[in-house]
């Protein structure tokens, strides 16, 4: 076995990972890519099942340690554990290879789906497909509103946050970031008086967890070298440069109010905020496209919801839907098409550009951060507010797929959604219905609902037209 030392991330040769042969890495990470679907528990499993369990490399404990890390930041937690695996074992090459890797098999598939939708949507197997997608989602949407749910609303201050939450954003439109910054002080400060009732996200247990002796990077070993606020110094330069630096260009080439700088603003935006899980920041997406940008019609945001639940990578992919509608209907000087890549990569890049940021800035500080009860506290009122935000959406999705006319009035500042019940659509109402019974019920995979409710949909609108 290959001791790991104290090592500098400058080049290869002295790091753990020098031990692995090109063929074994890229092999490893490929599977970990082709095979991240289900959201981040199943992303998550795949990766511990190839990197701890069958090649050996992470030991369980620095497996969890560094889980528990990425749950604290905003971002895909998955894609995110990928990367800060990669930098332990090969420095920041390996962080960005893995990093990178994860997403690539979603961003072509989307990116594909786009195009199929924006250009074909009108054919009818296309539009049945999405269809039945769409219907199938809101089934999912609410079972992931039970899932977060049961993590943090053990009591009923966090049910208070939880309905707070939902009546703000659903209500009032309060911004997303307005709630989750509110969360995040009740919980900071709650944390520090009554930890028993806000301390209630603590991640994975590693104290009775031992790492075999075969392991290449065990717990007590320094992979890549001690934290240093020079090198911190270093890193958030160059990653800022990075995130910022193309929507600056961007904006001095284009003007402010060209739509791909609206995009990279407004995704750069998205990218702090996804505390809790993509579903958290989606309500945010979803509402902010269809009212304030305009780049999306309220039942197209669940069909690129759909296209990310099909596809591996991170479900948070799916802004590279809405990057890619918005400059599709506003292209400016380029044919729709080129606009729409163009704007798929921009979401993309300043989405993840974060991630990696996150991991190559704070992972040499794990240590420090590790075990501190007022940011697991306050990561557990974001959640908890998180469910009131995901509990809209849901609703929000169900309105405006099972029904064609839906109106909206204002009473004292409140804002309500009053559907035609004449207006129902019945196939799709029947649709939801199957996949509620099959997620809730029966715990059918996502990824198998989403392709029968497809089929069904194709089927639907090739009888009906």
């Amino acid at each position: 076995m290959v001791q790991p030392r104290l090592h500098s991330d400058e080049g290869i040769d002295d790091l753990p990972g020098a031990a692995i042969p090109q063929r074994d890495w890229v092999a490893a990470w490929a599977t970990v890519a082709a095979n991240s679907f289900g959201g981040p528990a199943g992303q998550i499993a795949v990766m511990h099942d190839e990197i701890v369990e069958r090649r050996r490399w992470v030991g369980e404990q620095r497996f969890l340690h560094a889980l528990n890390y990425c749950m604290l930041l905003p971002g895909p937690e998955a894609q995110q554990l990928a990367t800060y695996l990669g930098w332990l074992l090969r420095g920041r090459r390996g962080g960005l290879f893995a990093g990178a890797l994860f997403i690539l098999p979603g961003f072509v598939s989307i990116m594909a789906l786009s195009i199929l939708f924006a250009r074909y949507g009108e054919q009818t197997w296309v539009a049945g497909m999405f269809f039945g997608i769409s219907a199938a989602v809101i089934a999912i949407v609410a079972h992931a509103v039970q899932r977060i749910g049961r993590r943090v609303i053990r009591n009923p201050i966090m049910f208070a946050v939880a309905a707070a939450s939902f009546v703000a954003i659903f209500f009032y439109r309060v911004p997303f970031p307005a709630i989750v910054a509110t969360a995040a002080l009740i919980g900071f400060v709650g944390g520090r008086r009554r930890p028993d009732i806000f301390n209630l996200i603590t991640g994975h247990a590693t104290d009775d967890v031992d790492d075999a002796e075969d392991v290449l990077l065990t717990d007590d070993a320094d992979a890549v070298g001690r934290a240093s606020w020079p090198r911190a110094i270093r890193t958030a330069a160059i990653g800022l440069g990075l995130w910022f630096g193309p929507v600056l260009a961007l904006a001095l080439t284009l003007g402010g109010d060209s739509v791909f700088v609206d995009v990279a603003r407004f995704f750069s935006t998205a990218a702090v905020l996804t505390f809790g899980g993509a579903y958290s920041v989606l309500a945010f997406i979803s509402q902010e496209s269809v009212t304030t940008y305009g780049w999306l019609e309220p039942g197209e945001m669940i069909s690129g919801l759909g296209m990310a639940e099909t596809t591996p990578g991170p479900l948070i992919q799916v802004v590279q839907f809405v990057g890619f509608m918005g400059p599709y209907r506003d292209p400016g000087g380029l044919s729709a098409l080129e606009a729409g890549v163009a704007g798929a990569v921009v979401a993309t890049w300043v989405t993840f550009v974060p991630s990696f940021l996150w991991i190559f800035l704070g992972a040499p500080f794990i240590e420090q951060l590790r075990g501190r009860a007022e940011l697991t506290s306050a990561l557990s009122t974001v959640t908890a507010a998180v469910v009131g935000v995901v509990l809209n959406l849901a609703i929000w999705f169900g309105l405006f797929t099972l029904f064609d006319v839906v109106t909206e009035e204002n009473r004292l500042g409140a804002v309500l959604y009053r559907p035609d019940l004449g207006s129902l659509d019945l196939a799709a109402s029947l649709i939801a219905i199957g996949a509620a019974i099959a997620v809730f019920g029966r715990n059918v995979k996502t990824l198998r609902v989403v392709i029968v409710a497809a089929l069904v949909g194709i089927a639907y609108e090739f009888l009906t037209n």
